[in-house]
């Protein structure tokens, strides 16, 4: 196997290999997009980055273009929907996989790529303090973590709105003053109260429209009043406006007495807002907003069933505002394990409403997905995919820690045939496994020169990542996996 494996190592390699360059210029997924990438060098602060975080089992949040493989189809079905968003619609995506079979990869590869079309992203991980629905706090809790993790191409870590609110600010006041030059023939002074004037006309004109959407008129009222207040130099109600857009005000009366608003983002109102930033973020001359929730088993695990049926009828809420066309330049894309999504007595399945609307028809199967269904199912990625995996990582590792890449075609397929040959392999497998385990040889090479690989992955001294080959199956099928394996 380990000779078919490097012959279709050269083969397959453009077939497999989907690479997201960070140029929007190039096609998702092409052989040219991953040919360019591969030949850049990367540099050793990323390529520290991406090494450090698939060693610890989590997905890099930068440096994706270097190492993406496979989920050609998954991607182009999810670019399609963002094709949509920015002309106006929504959409809604559910990403299921086993644990460690790339959901996360899967979200930060699309993250990395809507971000670069111009897009602004919220994400945050469920836990047991942060939900979609609660009594004490957990919605706000998910609103607070999306809007502190708000990112776009500029300030791609997070902590964008400040960044949003002053280019929006500078855009209004750039586009008055053309305007202004051209019926006068000279450029206004920033002081000229005809300018501010005008200012203030157009900001009024562009949040018009919001006025009408739910709780519209506050969000544009405070809009405006972030505008006066940067304008003034008055730091203090900047301030305070950011701190109410990103939800962090603990009463009304507490936001009535700083802000004159009556009104604060709460566990029952957080989504209208995201709607609103969808809006208002197409006026700031962004396309859209994308909002990424992975970890719904966290929903899963409530162990409440009134609280849980509470967070899917949320679920349904923002489910169907999206496909009945309620919600504009908004997508939300969630990721839960199969157990999670598919569970009749404790999962998304087990709310009514929404197994009729997200559960597969006859046709849709391992190897035949639809993929512009609801649920994106995650298929395992195969040997080809990660061998081409394994070659980036190789030389990835090689350039963080100063060698000579030592692991040839041969080495690389013998790595794969030892991963693959494993009791259950063929149906448990996951990619986090297969990369952690990889790393772990390239650490001993680097470490003991003197050690061959074939000697190496023959002998007791390679030991597989420990993962639970049960993650997301249901308890019968865990059951059946643990006699098998036995």
């Amino acid at each position: 196997m380990a000779g078919t494996l490097a012959a279709r190592h050269h083969t397959n390699v453009k077939d497999a290999h989907m690479d997201h360059t960070e140029s929007a210029a190039n096609t998702p997924g092409s052989a040219e997009a991953g040919q360019t990438t591969s030949r850049r060098q990367v540099p050793k602060r990323i390529a520290g980055v991406i090494i450090n975080s698939l060693k610890g089992g989590v997905v890099p949040r930068i440096g994706l273009p270097y190492i993406t493989v496979g989920r050609r189809r998954e991607i182009e079905a999810i670019l399609h929907d963002v094709d949509i968003i920015e002309g106006g619609g929504a959409a809604f995506r559910f990403i299921e996989g086993r644990y460690g079979s790339g959901k996360s990869f899967l979200l930060q590869a699309v993250r990395t790529h809507v971000m670069d079309r111009g897009f602004v992203v919220v994400d945050a991980d469920l836990s047991p303090e942060r939900r979609l629905q609660g009594t004490k706090g957990q919605g706000l809790a998910t609103y607070r973590e999306l809007m502190r993790n708000m990112s776009t191409k500029t300030r791609p870590e997070g902590g964008a709105l400040p960044l949003i609110l002053d280019r929006w600010i500078a855009t209004v006041q750039t586009d008055t003053a053309t305007a202004l030059a051209g019926e006068t023939g000279v450029m206004p002074a920033p002081d000229d109260p005809e300018f501010a004037a005008r200012v203030d006309q157009t900001i009024a004109e562009t949040i018009a429209s919001m006025q009408d959407m739910v709780h519209g008129f506050d969000f544009a009222r405070l809009l405006t009043m972030y505008y006066h207040a940067s304008q003034q130099g008055d730091d203090e109600t900047v301030g305070r406006v950011l701190k109410w857009f990103r939800g962090e005000y603990a009463t009304k009366t507490e936001a009535r007495g700083e802000l004159g608003v009556g009104v604060i983002i709460g566990d029952d109102n957080w989504y209208d807002y995201l709607k609103l930033f969808a809006d208002f973020l197409v006026k700031a001359g962004y396309r859209g907003l994308i909002v990424m929730i992975d970890e719904l088993v966290n929903i899963y695990k409530i162990p409440n069933a009134i609280s849980r049926q509470n967070n899917y009828e949320k679920m349904l809420t923002m489910y169907n505002d999206t496909m009945q066309g309620k919600a504009h330049h908004l997508g939300i894309i969630m990721c839960g394990t199969p157990q999670c999504v598919e569970d009749r007595h404790r999962g998304i399945y087990s709310y009514e409403a929404l197994r009729s609307r997200l559960a597969d028809g006859r046709f849709s199967k391992e190897g035949s997905r639809d993929l512009l269904a609801p649920v994106i199912h995650l298929d395992p990625l195969g040997p080809e995919e990660m061998l081409v995996l394994a070659g980036k990582l190789a030389d990835i590792h090689a350039r963080l820690y100063g060698y000579e890449p030592v692991l040839g075609d041969d080495d690389l397929a013998m790595f794969i045939r030892v991963e693959y040959e494993r009791v259950g392999a063929d149906s448990h497998i996951t990619p986090r496994e297969v990369i952690r385990d990889f790393i772990e040889l390239l650490d001993i090479l680097y470490q003991h020169p003197d050690k061959k690989p074939a000697d190496l992955l023959a002998s007791d001294e390679f030991s597989y990542a420990q993962g639970d080959p049960s993650d997301g199956m249901s308890p019968q099928a865990g059951e059946q996996y643990a006699q098998f394996t036995i």
